[in-house]
């Protein structure tokens, strides 16, 4: 136990490495320990899925180095149309020229490639990847974990960063509000004969919305863009179980030409879809970040962007605690960070909730009702502005690794 560190975080993905980058920045030291092996997580075809990283994570990654290795990797989102159903009364969602984009699209592999990069060079962070752990502890002046292997790592705050099925979390009998909605997001890339002109459709179908997601041109030149369509439980069987061709044929049918011929790249992955809120994002030396503390649906792509919020947060109260030399793990210390997040995070999560059972309704007069009031917005341009800026994540209470 003798290198003792500020911070033991177990989970490496997304978030996790994020926050050990963050607190490196700012002089916070942290053990991070993850069962993958980041060679696998970093291969070719490994995981076909793409993030949405809005202006306040662009911003954060620019605060801790990331900014210049990302660049040339991800595509700007210009604008947002909105639809239900691809019928009259669409919805627009485009910044003033001097606010830049809604956001940027990367490849999973390419954020995860940064980070474990970044994190293999920085001396403040002690990975240990391919490691289970088989006991935590968590006492009054420091918290520890035992490795498979024997090794004993200790810190003086644990935090919580495996994901849904976060093993900490549930170790602490944190509970949570959940629910399965039932439904599961079919995910796979495509090429695409027209030019997506850097925006992203959000096409809402009363089975679930279907999004198209820009991403930059590949190597061969071809227009791509990443699906994200969400069928009932019911029939996910059956559509996974589709031959190329037809399954081809039912993303064409509900993207009513928009981006031209379409060809799949790679193979569809499939992962079901809940909602699950923790009552409390804290405990005796323990914070919880990412999706450990809410998993949400991935209708506006804000599930990383409210885990990164996450990071900035947690970081920021404890670099005050380190100015005024408390411990980093006090009860009051937890309590601010654990006061920040929870208005956010319940509010995206309640939005995001809210417009999946909204859409959900189906028959005419529901999507009338909707489009006129998709209307409204759109003739509204502060209301458009409102929205927006909860898109880019730059409204509200933002911590400053999250400001440009």
């Amino acid at each position: 136990m003798s290198d003792k560190r500020d911070l033991l975080i177990l989970g490496g993905g997304l978030v996790g490495m994020t926050l050990a980058l963050a607190a490196a920045k700012k002089g916070i030291s942290s053990h991070v320990v993850d069962r993958a092996d980041p060679a696998e997580l970093t291969a070719d075809g490994f995981d076909g899925r793409a993030s949405a990283i809005s202006t306040a994570s662009w911003n954060l990654f620019t605060n801790i180095g990331l900014a210049e290795a990302l660049e040339p990797f991800g595509c700007p989102i210009d604008s947002i149309a909105v639809t239900d159903g691809m019928k009259p009364g669409r919805l627009d969602f485009q910044p003033e020229p001097h606010e830049g984009s809604l956001g940027r699209m990367f490849h999973n592999r390419r954020l995860r490639l940064a980070l474990f990069e970044a994190a293999k060079d920085e001396d403040l962070i002690d990975w240990h990847f391919k490691a289970d752990v088989t006991e935590r502890h968590r006492g009054e002046h420091s918290v520890s974990v035992t490795l498979a292997d024997g090794t004993v790592l200790e810190a003086v705050l644990m935090v919580g960063a495996e994901g849904r099925m976060s093993p900490t979390r549930e170790e602490a009998g944190i509970s949570m509000a959940h629910w399965d909605y039932s439904h599961r997001a079919m995910i796979v890339g495509l090429t695409h004969t027209r030019p997506h002109d850097n925006v992203a459709w959000e096409i809402f179908y009363p089975a679930g919305p279907f999004a198209l997601l820009p991403l930059l041109d590949d190597e061969q030149g071809r227009h791509c863009s990443a699906l994200v369509w969400t069928v009932a439980e019911k029939d996910a069987a059956g559509v996974l179980a589709m031959p190329r061709e037809t399954f081809t044929a039912e993303v064409a049918k509900r993207m009513h030409g928009v981006l031209g011929d379409i060809e799949l790249q790679g193979p569809v992955s499939s992962y079901p879809l809940s909602f699950q809120h923790t009552v409390k994002i804290t405990g005796q030396r323990l914070a919880l970040v990412g999706d450990a503390a809410h998993g949400m649906h991935p209708i506006a792509g804000q599930g990383l962007n409210l885990g990164l919020r996450d990071v900035g947060a947690l970081v920021e109260v404890l670099c005050e605690a380190g100015r005024l030399g408390l411990d980093l793990a006090d009860a009051q210390v937890l309590k601010r960070y654990e006061d920040w997040r929870a208005l956010d995070s319940l509010m995206v999560m309640s939005a995001t909730d809210g417009l999946t059972r909204l859409f959900g309704i189906p028959g005419k007069l529901p999507s009338a009702i909707r489009r006129l009031g998709m209307g409204i917005v759109q003739r509204t341009p502060p209301l458009k502005k409102f929205f927006m800026d909860e898109a880019r994540g730059v409204s509200g209470d933002v911590p400053e690794l999250l400001k440009g």
